[in-house]
């Protein structure tokens, strides 16, 4: 089984919070996670060490999926320097443009309802 994605990461840690608050018991909550996720008791124990080390659930961020654009030369090597310069991805540079342009009044990375 391959790695787990930061998102579903997460969901497991929280999961742990939630089954600590319920049992109390680590044991108990390994068993749990294990069964319940098809992981070790190990990586349960993990997952439980995380939750402990946070003052509460973590936010899920949004699932990255890919899309194809076209953009002119000039400006993909334009994007390529800004991102490389302040040491980002090339998504994490246009994720943070199209945010900034989208949601103009929010604070990045923070959610709100978005009415279509």
């Amino acid at each position: 089984m391959g790695k787990s994605s930061k998102p579903e990461q997460i969901r497991r840690i929280n999961a742990a919070i939630g089954l600590i608050r319920k049992y109390g018991n680590q044991a108990r909550v390994a068993k749990v996670l294990a069964a319940e996720y098809g992981i070790s008791i190990r990586q349960a124990y993990r997952y439980i060490n995380e939750a402990g080390a946070v003052d509460g659930e973590i936010p899920v961020p949004d699932q990255k999926v890919a899309f194809t654009v076209k953009l002119s030369q000039d400006l993909v090597v334009t994007l390529r320097q800004y991102a490389g310069q302040r040491g980002q991805t090339l998504s994490d540079a246009v994720s943070q443009a199209l945010e900034s342009f989208l949601f103009p009044k929010r604070e990045r990375g923070k959610k709100e309802n978005r009415e279509t």
